[in-house]
This record gives structure tokens, sequence and C-alpha cells, in this order.
């Protein structure tokens, strides 16, 4: 995708405006997602055979991620650092995803499909934050 695509998607060409959304959006699902690991991990669990312990565990991790995404995508004008935090701990959570996948886990059908599903929208996070923040601050300041 190019910059013009996720400006497109961001309904916005503000770089500025476009990482606070892609920030937002991250903190909106990541939350979603952490509120139904900690409400449902039994159910939830059963339904992707995963242990429930695991998923109560996830949920409080993400709950709190979420709550510190959606503190950057409130900030005017998100630093810098913390955002390549967001970015790196994405990309990281994605890879992590499909390592537990392919050497750990042992899910359901609906787990098997879940599991990638989530890791590729999380990379997806990651690549349009990336693009957002590289729009912001330029190419050579983004790995400085």
């Amino acid at each position: 995708m190019s910059a013009t695509q996720f400006a497109a998607l961001a309904r916005t060409t503000e770089p500025q405006t476009m990482l606070r959304r892609f920030l937002a959006l991250d903190a909106a699902v990541t939350g979603v997602n952490g509120i139904a690991y900690l409400a449902a991990s039994g159910p939830l669990g059963r339904l992707l055979d995963v242990g429930p312990g695991l998923l109560l565990a996830l949920g409080l991790v993400l709950t709190v991620y979420a709550a510190g995404v959606a503190w950057l995508a409130s900030r005017r004008q998100p630093p810098v650092l913390p955002v390549r935090a967001v970015i790196e701990i994405n990309l990281a959570w994605a890879a992590l995803s499909f390592v537990a996948l392919a050497v750990w886990l042992s899910p359901s059908t609906v787990g098997a499909v879940w599991i990638p599903l989530q890791a590729l929208t999380v990379a997806g996070f990651a690549l349009a934050q990336y693009v957002a923040l590289r729009a912001l601050t330029g190419p050579q300041d983004i790995n400085d």
C-alpha cells in the first residue's frame, strides 16, 4: 500500500491526524479484544481451544496496552519514541502469534483461523502507523 492509500484509509492527508487515527483504531481493537479475553476467557478458551488462564493474562496485558496506545492517540503530537515502541511491539506480537501457533499452541479450527487473523491485523496496524510516522518525521528521522 502506498502512503496515498493509507491517507485515503485514514481519511486525511495530514500525517499527524493520520497517525493519531491509526493509533486510536489500534487502541480500540486491542481494547475490545482484551476486554473480551478478560470477560469471557472460559467460553473463548473452549472455542479457540486455548487455555482460559492464558486468555485471562493476555486480556489484562492487552487492556493495559490499549490504554497506553489510546493515551498516545489522544496527544496532539504523539512522541516519536513511544510510537516507534508501539510499532515494534505490534510487530513482535504478530511474529510471536505465529511462533506460538507453530510451536506451542494446538488450537481448534476456529483458533487456527483467529490467531493468524489477529496477528495479521496487528501487523497491519504496525504498517499503517509506520507509514504515518514516516510521513510525519521523514524517512531519515524514523530510525534514528
